[in-house]
């Protein structure tokens, strides 16, 4: 007769450390043992410093910027998204976080970005969002990638922050050139009137405030792209939240 359920279910925890003793995992950057991803030596070297940042886009500010929460930039030019909390900037040897996820297939790195974001939102002081959503990928790029990695970061971060996700939020009005091959001037152009609001959800999104996921922020127009879709259909308030931000 097999044992009764909840004894089975009590097991459970020490089995799974068991199992981690035996069969140990490799961090992912230094490929040496760990338990979670990540060892401790990797997490102090690279995830520690927080940098001040720009409250809007997530830029680092000038050590002699002390009391500025802005870059001149949006200063001058306010993106659509009202604020921007970026866990890291995009720079050896994290970016190879973003690529093995994004071209290497590697979606077991996803809930270790989701993790590094949760931690630094925690001490970002901005107020919380009501909703999460990730930046949709155009159905061609879906099909040809096979999943869409700022969703697989967005499923573990909004479990780890306890947040709604609604991952059919925003949706791609056509499929765009990648970024990463455009000229910046080029970029806000490619990304005009990308995305749309679901329209069976309106009624969620009046005066809410929305944080969108997505693995890098580079000039931002993406997010802003989505940003002002969320907001044109009744937001409130959206804020990006980004594992990398590039600083070039």
């Amino acid at each position: 007769m097999p044992p009764p359920l909840p004894s089975v279910l009590s097991a459970l925890p020490a089995l799974t450390g068991m199992l981690r003793a035996l069969l140990p995992g490799a961090c992912a950057l230094c490929g040496g043992e760990c338990g979670d991803g990540l060892c401790a030596g990797c997490a102090a070297q690279h995830f520690a410093a927080r940098p001040r940042r720009c409250r809007r886009c997530a830029l680092p500010l000038p050590a002699d910027a002390s009391a500025a929460t802005q870059c001149g930039e949006c200063l001058r030019r306010p993106p659509a998204f009202d604020a921007a909390v970026a866990a890291v900037d995009y720079a050896p040897p994290l970016e190879q976080l973003v690529l093995g996820l994004k071209f290497g297939h590697r979606l077991a790195l996803a809930p270790l970005l989701a993790r590094s974001m949760a931690e630094t939102w925690r001490v970002s002081m901005h107020p919380p969002p009501a909703l999460l959503t990730a930046v949709p990928l155009g159905p061609s790029r879906l099909a040809e990638r096979g999943f869409n990695q700022a969703a697989e970061i967005a499923r573990p971060l909004a479990s780890l922050l306890k947040l709604p996700l609604d991952l059919r939020l925003l949706q791609r009005q056509r499929d765009t050139t990648p970024q990463a091959l455009l000229h910046p001037d080029e970029r806000r152009r490619n990304m005009r009137q990308a995305f749309r609001v679901d329209p069976m959800r309106l009624g969620a999104l009046a005066g809410a405030h929305v944080a969108i996921v997505d693995d890098v922020m580079t000039t931002g127009e993406t997010l802003n792209a989505a940003a002002a879709a969320l907001k044109r259909r009744g937001a409130a308030r959206v804020t990006a939240l980004v594992f990398a931000r590039t600083v070039n």
